[in-house]
């Protein structure tokens, strides 16, 4: 099954130059964690709900702080012609539990997540992808002081 058939349409954006507390009221409107970014019909990052909290507020960043300070640059994505199971495998990999997805002329129509990939009827490749997210990556525990 293609990616297109499962991911969610009618994306909402946040400009790079909104602030933090614009994203974070979008994301509450939402019931999203996270937003793409965008500069013109460009996507140039993603921002998160984690992101607001470890890169803004634990470093002393105020809510009228532009995103484009705290975002994502780096943006992993995948192609709306692409199979599911392949997308699945990538996400494991590079640990993620959202993409946005493009078309092939690189605009974003849409986001793919683990739940809406599971909800096809990959419950077990999503398994095993969320396996590939969760696994650890060094020093996180609360007692480590």
């Amino acid at each position: 099954m293609k990616v297109s058939e499962c991911m969610t349409r009618n994306v909402r954006m946040a400009g790079q130059n909104e602030t933090l507390q614009q994203a974070a009221r979008l994301m509450a409107d939402l019931d999203a964690g996270v937003l793409p970014v965008n500069d013109g019909d460009r996507l140039v990052g993603m921002i998160t709900d984690r992101d607001i909290c470890v890169r803004a507020i634990a470093q002393g960043k105020g809510p009228e702080t532009p995103i484009s300070e705290v975002m994502s640059k780096e943006v992993r994505y995948c192609y709306d012609d692409e199979e599911s199971d392949a997308v699945l495998r990538n996400m494991g990999d590079i640990q993620v539990r959202r993409l946005p997805v493009l078309n092939r002329d690189k605009r974003l129509v849409g986001i793919v997540s683990l739940a809406d990939l599971a909800s096809i009827g990959q419950t077990a490749r999503a398994g095993e992808a969320l396996g590939g997210i969760v696994r650890p990556g060094g020093e996180h525990s609360q007692s480590i002081h």
